[in-house]
C-alpha cells in the first residue's frame, strides 16, 4: 500500500516538471463524455445525463449524499460514513450501475455483484461527475442496466501551475482533507490529488451505542502528453486504502474490515487523416479482508483491453468503432473463478436536419460462459426551438452473473444473465437564460432478475443461494427538475421523482415512490452566499429482513451551507445536514447521522 502511494506520488511530481505537455480541450460543462462513445456537446446528445459540478459536491459531505440531489436517484445505507452504501438509479441498485474514475472502471468483481460500494467516498477529492441513467450496455457492456457514473477527479482550469486544498472539521469527530497539484501547458496536462478522512463516526446497528469510525487514503493521477501532431499519450492511477470499524451482529460490536484497491489506466491517441484511434490498457485489483469474518478474504481483478476508432464521415455523420476485452477474476478463502468477455460495438451519429442529432448504436458480447449478446441503442434529440428540447432514447441492457453468484458456496452455475430494455421521453426549456424545466417519463423492464433466495436448494451452502425471480421486473416513473433566478442574487430549483418499480406485482423493497428535493440559493453581499435545501423521501416498501421496530419509511431531511470567501482565492464554510435531527433509517436496523455539522476552508493557488 504504501509503496504504490509513494511509487505514484513520484511519478506525479515528475510529470508536473515535464515542461510543453498539452491535450485537446473543450468545455466540460457543455460536454458528455459517458452519453456516446466520444464525447458530445449536451445539446447534441439524445442521453439522459446529469452533471455535478464542484459547486454541487461542496453542499454534501459524502459523493452518496450529493448524488441523491439527482432526480432519480436514492440510497440505503447500512450506518454513516464508510459503511456498505447502495446507490439506486431509477430503482436499480449498485448491481446495475456501471463507475468510472477518470476512464477506469472501479466496480469490484470480487463482490456478491459486482458493483461500486459508495459508502467511503467524500467530495473533497472529485472534480465533476455524470450521472448517466437508462439501459446503457450498447456502450458499457454488463452492469449498465440502470446507467453509468462517470467520475473525473480535479483537472487544471487554466494554463501553468495551479493547485487547490481543502480542510475540513465535522461531527461525529470527522476530519477531512485534500490537495491537488496540477500543471498545464499548450501540449498536454498533468494532475494529482491526494485526499484523507478519519471519522469516530456513529454506531452502525441501531440499538447499539458503540461508535463504528472510518479512516481512507486515497491518491489519484491523471497525465496526458501530445507527442506529436498526430499522436498523443496519457493515462491515469489510483490508489485507496480503507479501514472501517462494523457491528458484526446484533451481539457482537467487534469487527473491522480492510479495502486495498489500486487502478490504472493507459492510453494512445493516433490520428491518421480523417480516422482517430485510440488504444487503451487498464487494471484495477480490489483486496478486501475481514479478520474474525465467516470470509477473510475477497480479491477481484479486472483487465481491460479496448480499441476505439472515430471517423468523419460525410454530411455531419461520424462512425465510432472498437473492440474490446474484458478479463476478471476474483478468490475467497475457498472459491475462485474468472470470466471474460471480446466484445464489438460501433455508434453512428448522424444530423439529419441542423436541429436534429441521432445516434445508433450496435454491440456483440461473446461471453466465456454465456456466449453471444446483441445488444443496441437508439437516442435522438430534437431542438423545436431555441428554448425548447425534445430528447427520446430506446435501448436494450444486459448483465451477466457476477463471479460471486455463480463461483461461491450460495452460487448457482444454473443462473443465465438479466435482459433490460430500456426508453425514454424527455422535454427541457429554456427561460430565457433565468432558468429552465426538465420532464423525463422513463420506463425499464428486466427479465430474469438474479436475487438470493434464503429456500433454495439450487447450491450446496445449506443456507440458500443465488437464483432468477420468475417474470418480468419493471421500473416505471417519471422525472421533473426546474431552476429559476428569481433575481440577479436569489435562485430556486427542485426536482421530483415518482418511480413505480415492480415484480410480479410486488413493488421492490428500498425503492422510494417519491422523492423531492427543493431548495433555495442567495448571494448575501459581495463575499457571502448560502442555501437552504429539503430533501422528502416517502412510501418505501422496507426489506423482508428489516429487524422488528426498524424505521424504514418516510423521512424529511432540511440542509444548510454558508460561505464567505476570505479573499478572492480562499473562502470558509459551514454546512449543517439534517438540520432538523430527523431519527430515521434507509436499511432495516441501521443507524443514519442526526443533526451534524462541518466547517471548511477551501483554497486555490
Amino acid at each position: 500500500m504504501t509503496r504504490s502511494m509513494l511509487l505514484a506520488s513520484v511519478a506525479g511530481f515528475a510529470l508536473l516538471s515535464t515542461p510543453a505537455l498539452s491535450e485537446d480541450t473543450y468545455d466540460l460543462g457543455e460536454i458528455t463524455v459517458s452519453g456516446n462513445l466520444t464525447p458530445l456537446p449536451l445539446s447534441r446528445s439524445g442521453a439522459s445525463v446529469d452533471v455535478v459540478d464542484a459547486e454541487d459536491l461542496d453542499k454534501s459531505s459524502s459523493l452518496a449524499r450529493a448524488l441523491t440531489r439527482v432526480p432519480g436517484v436514492s440510497l440505503s445505507a447500512n450506518g454513516g460514513l464508510g459503511s456498505t452504501t447502495n446507490l439506486r438509479i431509477r430503482g436499480f441498485n449498485n448491481s446495475y450501475i456501471g463507475v468510472r474514475i477518470d476512464g477506469i472502471d472501479v466496480t469490484d468483481p470480487s463482490g456478491t455483484q459486482t458493483s461500486f460500494d459508495f459508502g467511503g467516498f467524500t467530495t473533497g477529492a472529485l472534480g465533476r461527475i455524470e450521472v448517466l441513467k437508462g439501459s446503457q450496455s450498447a456502450l458499457y457492456g454488463s452492469e449498465a442496466i440502470g446507467g453509468v457514473i462517470d467520475i473525473t477527479t480535479p483537472r487544471a482550469q487554466e494554463l501553468g501551475f495551479s493547485g487547490s486544498t481543502a480542510l475540513e472539521a465535522g461531527s461525529f469527530g470527522t476530519y477531512t482533507g485534500s490537495l491537488s497539484l496540477a500543471q498545464k501547458s499548450d501540449r498536454g496536462e498533468v494532475a494529482l490529488t491526494y485526499s484523507a478522512v478519519t471519522s469516530e463516526g456513529i454506531s452502525a446497528r441501531s440499538g447499539d451505542s458503540e461508535k463504528d469510525g472510518f479512516e481512507q487514503h486515497m491518491l489519484t493521477l491523471s497525465a496526458r502528453h501530445e507527442v506529436s501532431d498526430v499522436l498523443t499519450l496519457g493515462g491515469s492511477a489510483l490508489w485507496r486504502d480503507a479501514e472501517a470499524e462494523i457491528d458484526r451482529s446484533p451481539t457482537d460490536n467487534s469487527g473491522e474490515n480492510f479495502t486495498d484497491q489500486t487502478g490504472a489506466r493507459v492510453f494512445a491517441e493516433l490520428a491518421t487523416g480523417a480516422v482517430k484511434h485510440t488504444l487503451s490498457f487498464s487494471k484495477f485489483t480490489s483486496e478486501r479482508r475481514d479478520p474474525g469474518g465467516w470470509t477473510t478474504m475477497f480479491d477481484g481483478d479486472r483487465k481491460q483491453f479496448s480499441y476505439l476508432a472515430n471517423a468523419d464521415l460525410n454530411n455531419g455523420a461520424t462512425l465510432n468503432f472498437g473492440l474490446d476485452r474484458t478479463e476478471e477474476s476474483f478468490a475467497t478463502d475457498t472459491d475462485s473463478g474468472a470470466y471474460d468477455t471480446n466484445s464489438a460495438f460501433a455508434e453512428l451519429q448522424l444530423a439529419p436536419a441542423g436541429n436534429v442529432d441521432l445516434s445508433l448504436t450496435a454491440r456483440y458480447d461473446d461471453h466465456s460462459i454465456f456466449g453471444d449478446n446483441f445488444g443496441g441503442r437508439v437516442a435522438g434529440v430534437w431542438r423545436v426551438t431555441d428554448a425548447t428540447t425534445l430528447r427520446a432514447v430506446i435501448g436494450t441492457g444486459f448483465r451477466a452473473p457476477s463471479l460471486y453468484e455463480l463461483f461461491s458456496p450460495y452460487g448457482n452455475s444454473a443462473l443465465q444473465p438479466e435482459q433490460s430494455r430500456n426508453a425514454e421521453l424527455g422535454v427541457e426549456h429554456d427561460f430565457g437564460g433565468m432558468g429552465m424545466l426538465k420532464v423525463t417519463a422513463f420506463y425499464t423492464e428486466v427479465d430474469d432478475l438474479i436475487e438470493f433466495d434464503g429456500t433454495s436448494t439450487a447450491c450446496s451452502s445449506g443456507w440458500g443461494c443465488y437464483a432468477q425471480v420468475p417474470g418480468t421486473t419493471v421500473s416505471k416513473g417519471v422525472e421533473l427538475a426546474g431552476q429559476y433566478d428569481l433575481n440577479d442574487r436569489v435562485s430556486v430549483y427542485g426536482n421530483y421523482t415518482y418511480t413505480d418499480a415492480r415484480n410480479s406485482g410486488e413493488r421492490l423493497t428500498r425503492v422510494p415512490r417519491h422523492d423531492l428535493v427543493l431548495g433555495v440559493e442567495a448571494a448575501i453581499g459581495n463575499r457571502a452566499s448560502g442555501s437552504l435545501e429539503l430533501q422528502r423521501t416517502a412510501d418505501i416498501v422496507p426489506s423482508p429482513y428489516a429487524p422488528a421496530g426498524h424505521k424504514v419509511g418516510d423521512y424529511t431531511l432540511v440542509n444548510l451551507s454558508a460561505s464567505y470567501d476570505v479573499t478572492d482565492t480562499a473562502k470558509a464554510y459551514l454546512r449543517i445536514e439534517n438540520a432538523l435531527d430527523e431519527d430515521y433509517e434507509t436499511a432495516g436496523g441501521y443507524n443514519m447521522p442526526g443533526r451534524s455539522f462541518a466547517f471548511g476552508l477551501r483554497a486555490e493557488f
